[in-house]
């Protein structure tokens, strides 16, 4: 679906509301080749007009198979999340009236390409760790390791870094323990 700015802006005071069934399959497949299938993504929303362009608001459902990123077997990713967008021409040089927050798309040609604008959206939320219910549940039990090595999680990572620097006395500071001990033995 796609639509020219200024049809969005004719809508006027009355939002347009938006509740479809997306297939993007192929073209979620064709920007990020590990997708191994995706569900028809569920978007439900309306676009509104206010004083600095059409507001965006949708929420959207969608399930895609990926590989784990521990073990390559597929692993269903439900994902569920909302899109609050601001879409402006791209004739529109003052955009002060925007917060820093604010998520802003400047249109290419006046267009906006709804299909695009849920995929770029579905794809930002994929995350970097993929795992199966398996792989989450044993991640909190032993990590693989091997000789000289081992897999720890994040937070036995940053317990380790806090030993290390409990252990670790301040060579500024060596001489003053060296010091108090001197001292003791009198």
């Amino acid at each position: 679906m796609k639509w020219s700015l200024n049809e969005l802006r004719q809508a006027g005071s009355e939002p347009i509301m938006v509740n479809e069934e997306l297939d993007l399959t192929s073209a979620l497949k064709k920007r990020r080749p590990e997708i191994i299938s995706a569900s028809k993504v569920a978007v439900q929303g309306l676009f509104s007009v206010d004083k600095l362009g059409v507001l965006g608001y949708f929420k959207v459902q969608v399930e895609l198979t990926l590989p784990s990123t521990r073990s390559l077997e597929p692993t269903v990713l439900p994902l569920s999340f909302e899109v609050t967008e601001h879409y402006v021409s791209y004739h529109e040089h003052d955009l002060s009236g925007f917060e820093d927050t604010d998520v802003m798309i400047v249109l290419d040609k006046d267009i906006l390409d709804f299909d695009r604008v849920i995929e770029d959206n579905i794809l930002l939320q994929i995350p970097m760790q993929v795992l199966t219910k398996a792989e989450q549940q044993a991640q909190s039990k032993q990590m693989p390791s091997g000789q000289d090595w081992r897999v720890v999680s994040e937070s036995q990572l940053e317990q380790l870094r806090k030993r290390k620097d409990e252990k670790t006395l301040d060579p500024r500071l060596a001489k003053l323990a060296d010091f108090f001990g001197e001292n003791q033995e009198d």
